[in-house]
């Protein structure tokens, strides 16, 4: 029988956290094979987060050592020659493409994984590459994409180890202290001059340091699919949807253990934003994040369930 732990601090409407949740199975995966991780939606309990199966009971503390485990093993493959930001030529793009290809086999994919999910030869805005949807950091701000997704996933928070920091990302709720680099994923770090009393380019934003880093390696499940749209080939990733210009994010919530594949196959699923529409495999509902941009900056917002962005 299946272990069931529930993951307290990974909240079904935020991206940060499902991004989080992918992260976490690969990097269990990763450490070790033999937990055979799965996860599945405590949709009957309030409030509703997630729980992770694994092939025998282990200790919170455990989980978080294989986890950093992981993520130190995965991490080898975050390495982009000194560029900052997602603003490769068409050729460069396939040329390192092509290079990684043919040095991967089935055990040692998971660089050209990670590339596949960033970016395609196929999908060209003006003269470069057109980027994955989630990257929303172009150097803006001094905020760059690359640097800091080659910087995070072995990133040490300065006040916390790097298992206390993972424990707290996954079992608890989360309290944003850390001043860890973000990518602008957690819709908390969405500070508009509207909403806010002051002005919030001059306050500091602190976020979830485990949650970043498993961010980084959750990305890397998302591959990257070239869409054409009006007439020119856009970058869309599973999961993903670009309808009028706008950019949104879709994730299922199910019932059922499901392993890393079988959820990035429920995310490719030509049901996925359609009513009910994977229903079969154990689905309640779709949950979907809208990208944002205000002046020169991009966000997520929180998620909503399908059937309400109609209504």
């Amino acid at each position: 029988m299946r272990e069931a732990l529930r993951l307290e601090g990974l909240e079904p409407d935020n991206l940060l956290a499902f991004l989080a949740l992918l992260g976490l199975l690969r990097a269990l995966e990763e450490a070790d094979g033999s937990f055979l991780p799965r996860a599945a939606w405590d949709v009957d309990i309030h409030p509703m987060r997630p729980k992770l199966f694994l092939s025998r009971p282990v200790e919170p503390e455990s989980i978080a050592e294989a986890v950093d485990k992981g993520m130190m093993a995965l991490s080898k493959a975050y390495y982009f020659d000194g560029r900052k930001d997602l603003n490769y030529s068409r050729d460069d793009c396939r040329m390192l493409l092509k290079q990684e290809c043919q040095k991967a086999d089935l055990g040692t994919r998971w660089r050209v994984d990670l590339l596949a999910s960033l970016m395609s030869d196929a999908a060209i805005e003006k003269n470069g590459i057109d980027p994955t949807p989630l990257c929303l950091l172009t150097g803006q701000g001094h905020q760059h994409f690359l640097e800091r997704l080659a910087k995070v996933p072995n990133f040490s928070e300065a006040h916390a180890s790097p298992i206390q920091c993972i424990i707290e990302t996954l079992f608890h709720p989360w309290h944003r202290r850390n001043q860890t680099p973000a990518f602008r994923w957690d819709p908390q770090e969405e500070r508009r001059y509207a909403l806010l009393y002051g002005d919030p380019s001059k306050t500091n934003t602190t976020t979830q340091h485990g949650a970043n880093r498993l961010a980084a390696v959750g990305i890397g499940t998302l591959t990257l699919v070239p869409q054409l749209r009006s007439n020119s080939v856009r970058a869309n990733i599973l999961g993903g949807s670009l309808e009028k210009g706008e950019f949104s994010f879709a994730w299922p919530i199910w019932r059922e253990p499901a392993t890393l594949s079988a959820i990035r196959s429920m995310l490719a699923h030509s049901g996925l934003r359609k009513e009910s529409g994977l229903s079969h495999l154990g689905v309640d509902y779709v949950m979907v994040a809208r990208r944002i941009q205000y002046g020169y900056y991009s966000n997520f917002v929180r998620a909503v369930p399908l059937h309400r962005l109609g209504s």
